[in-house]
């Protein structure tokens, strides 16, 4: 029996041992020792306050222009009041078709149709007809700011406002030509100027997101480039990106570049195009957008100079797929490109789209959207793009959204979070974003 406790004694005695040299193993390790497994950014909140604080004017070219450099070449903390950085290589994206009754006369877009499946069979087993606010809109979520105007100078403030709570640095307008709107909205392009000024009194930059319309050819973008850049390039808004040239360029993304062919293309983005915009005051970073995987072999033949995703429903299609993430940057790597992922906290547009609910991507109170930023993370990109501040169509939005039940309608929403739980989630995670960034170099 004496034997037996003195084994005992010696065995507890070497399990004590062991834990205590784990323990003080452990401690050596520092987050850049790999992926922290705890929520995005959470371990670099308390470090806001130890940080230089910096006038925006001290900042002379947009931070995130540069190349994976210090970290005052990434962040400038903000006007307001509020101890807050925001990075300028976090990009959103941005809609501006939203109307109401008090700015536009009418709603717009929050009584969008429901769209109809192209096989008639299977549109006939779901509703049809149009959304009719302010009880019932487009969307699946409804906003705190309720059916709002995109006109409305508070409504414009208050999403600077958010965007900067985020700590994105970068907005993506959606951008038509003047005249031009999509398919169930009307023109927009007379609000770009409010915009940018509400976006320069919060330090946030202004790219814009170049939309597909009826006759859009190669020529036709050449004018549009021509447009933004002698209309807003002066504009302390304007956003300009490092190029891998080194010259600080603007920054443009192309939704549904593949409607055009490569050879269109060319002969606007290629040096010997027909009327290339190469080395004249026009010129910038072209971003084309990925769908299928044999899009990126055509917009490297078309001149572009990098690749985004886009969609925030993972498994949607090639280039939205995270698994595809690693291959696309191996292959932008290799041919000199820029990749930039988008990334999104849900997906759900069965509000305008009712037959379309298998491309449902449920939040899960932020866990989806932690899986999208995680699989961008650790492809080491220089910028990573949100999907999105307010398309509440396709219920990817950021945007402040509350709890709402009609006679007809409930609306999903945040619980048990607050409103601003996924501006809280991004801005943790452009914090992680930026620290992993400075790891990189090292």
């Amino acid at each position: 029996m004496t034997r037996l406790r003195r084994k005992a004694l010696v065995a507890l005695f070497l399990f004590t041992l062991f834990i205590f040299g784990a323990m003080m193993g452990l401690r050596t390790l520092k987050p850049s020792d790999g992926f922290s497994d705890l929520a995005p950014g959470i371990d670099i909140i308390g470090e806001r306050s130890d940080r230089r604080r910096l006038d925006v004017k001290d900042v002379v070219v947009s931070p995130g222009q540069f190349h994976m450099g210090s970290s005052d070449t990434k962040v400038v903390f903000t006007k307001s009041d509020r101890d807050y950085s925001i990075f300028y290589d976090v990009h959103i994206f941005y809609y501006l078709w939203y109307g109401s009754p008090s700015m536009d006369n009418k709603y717009i877009h929050w009584d969008h149709v429901l769209v109809p499946h192209w096989d008639p069979k299977i549109a006939a087993s779901h509703a049809q007809g149009r959304h009719t606010p302010p009880e019932d809109i487009a969307s699946s979520f409804y906003p705190e700011l309720g059916p709002y105007s995109s006109r409305d100078p508070k409504v414009l403030d208050s999403h600077m406002a958010q965007i900067e709570e985020a700590a994105a640095g970068v907005l993506v307008l959606s951008w038509y030509p003047p005249g031009v709107a999509d398919d169930h909205g009307e023109p927009t392009e007379d609000l770009v100027p409010a915009v940018m000024d509400a976006a320069h009194r919060h330090s946030i930059k202004v790219a814009f997101h170049m939309q597909p319309y009826k006759g859009r050819t190669d020529q036709s973008v050449h004018d549009n480039i021509k447009y933004i850049i002698d209309t807003y390039g002066k504009h302390d808004a304007f956003y300009r990106f490092q190029s891998s040239t080194g010259r600080v360029l603007p920054l443009f993304y192309v939704y549904d570049s593949y409607l055009l062919p490569p050879e269109s293309w060319a002969e606007l983005l290629s040096t010997k195009g027909s009327h290339s915009i190469r080395g004249t005051p026009y010129d910038g970073v072209f971003v084309a957008l990925i769908v299928e995987e044999r899009h990126k072999h055509d917009i490297l033949a078309s001149g572009f100079d990098g690749i985004y995703t886009y969609f925030a429903s993972n498994g949607f299609s090639f280039g939205s797929s995270h698994q595809n993430w690693k291959a696309i940057k191996a292959f932008c790597d290799a041919n000199n490109l820029l990749f930039i992922p988008s990334v999104g906290p849900g997906y759900v547009d069965t509000a305008v789209r009712p037959w379309n609910n298998h491309n449902t991507r449920n939040r899960v109170n932020g866990r989806y959207y932690d899986t999208s930023l995680q699989a961008a993370l650790s492809v080491r990109p220089e910028v990573v793009t949100i999907t999105s501040f307010n398309q509440w169509h396709e219920g990817t939005q950021i945007e402040k959204a509350v709890p709402k039940k009609t006679v007809t309608r409930l609306y999903l929403d945040y619980k048990p979070n607050q409103p601003d739980h996924f501006l809280v989630l991004t801005r943790q995670w452009a914090e992680n974003f930026n620290k992993e960034k400075d790891t990189w170099l090292m």
